[in-house]
């Protein structure tokens, strides 16, 4: 497993992360704390050493569990990235995971939200702490940015981001944030099938010597090339309440991707994950995994052949094609 750092902090993640929503939002099914902290020392053992997570994730488990699995100086052998902004406490339990939470971002309720992650996480600093799907007005606000400062003044957090969402978008949110704020990085969403606005995001961070964090970078499993037209997504998979359209154009586009297996000799989820590492400003990827076998492919993307140059502008012309875009597009 390589490592990247979040640009000009020191803080090092793993190029494949985790991404603990699997194993606290319950949409991927259900994992005792024994068994999410068996999934995440296998994680370890394999390189995989960021672990993301948010207070919003299970009603704060995707926190309690980081401690369950990593207490004491066990902590020190992962990279913690965290999220804040949404009073999910104010939710109704039963709605979570169906409407999104109301954003809260008054200094005293994120002071106090800080020091509530820190308790669960069982740790003393946040290594990479990012505010949580904001919209524009939220970004604009100086006082976030002076408690953030504080923050990191502490040594409660030792890097800043912003998270985009909740679904893919937040172009002008993501430019304003790497151009003009004080942070280190952003996470997006970004892959093959997906270009867009991934692509004005890495030219910015690129430009701005920030980091950029990728997030569904197999296009909601699409990418990981196993789907087929029988296929049929579990009751609470959210991927079920998709017209079927979405699987079926999603599967053409797929056939068109397998010369990466071919031609790499990898598996076209590990081909999926090179795509996005292309870019220096990513520093890792963070693909969705709920069982062990999905874990050791992704994990092992890291150290697969590399996307050419010239595979990469195929990938962009076939884009161009499947959207109906002119083809400069894609370059």
């Amino acid at each position: 497993m390589q490592v990247r750092e979040i640009a000009g902090t020191g803080v090092q993640v793993s190029e494949v992360g985790f991404g603990v929503w699997t194993l606290a939002a319950g949409w991927w099914g259900d994992h005792s704390d024994d068994e999410a902290a068996a999934m995440l020392h296998r994680a370890v053992d394999l390189g995989v050493t960021f672990m993301d997570t948010a207070d919003t994730y299970g009603q704060g488990r995707g926190e309690t569990l980081m401690a369950h699995a990593f207490p004491g100086s066990a902590r020190d052998r992962i990279t913690i990235g965290a999220k804040f902004g949404y009073d999910w406490q104010a939710r109704d339990a039963s709605d979570a995971g169906h409407r999104e939470a109301p954003h809260r971002f008054d200094v005293p309720f994120l002071e106090a939200s800080l020091d509530a992650s820190l308790r669960r996480l069982g740790t003393d600093r946040i290594d990479f702490y990012q505010m949580h799907n904001p919209r524009m007005a939220q970004l604009l606000d100086d006082e976030v940015w002076s408690f953030v400062d504080r923050a990191v003044r502490a040594g409660k957090v030792r890097s800043v981001g912003v998270a985009l969402g909740p679904a893919i978008g937040w172009e002008a949110e993501g430019l304003y944030a790497i151009e003009s704020l004080p942070i280190h990085g952003v996470q997006m969403i970004y892959n093959a099938l997906e270009l867009d606005p991934g692509r004005a995001l890495i030219a910015a961070a690129e430009r701005k010597y920030k980091s950029l964090l990728v997030r569904v970078p197999h296009s909601s499993g699409m990418l990981e090339g196993r789907y087929t037209l029988d296929t049929v997504f579990p009751e609470h998979d959210h991927r079920r309440h998709r017209p079927h359209s979405w699987l079926v154009e999603g599967i053409q586009k797929i056939e068109q991707l397998r010369f990466l297996e071919q031609e790499n000799g990898c598996t076209l989820g590990q081909a999926a994950i090179q795509f996005i590492l292309r870019s220096p400003s990513v520093v890792s990827v963070l693909p969705n995994m709920y069982d062990v076998a999905q874990l050791e492919e992704f994990a092992a993307a890291s150290s697969a052949t590399p996307v050419t140059d010239a595979q990469a502008a195929t990938i962009e012309r076939l884009f161009a094609s499947n959207y109906g875009l002119p083809v400069e597009v894609a370059r």
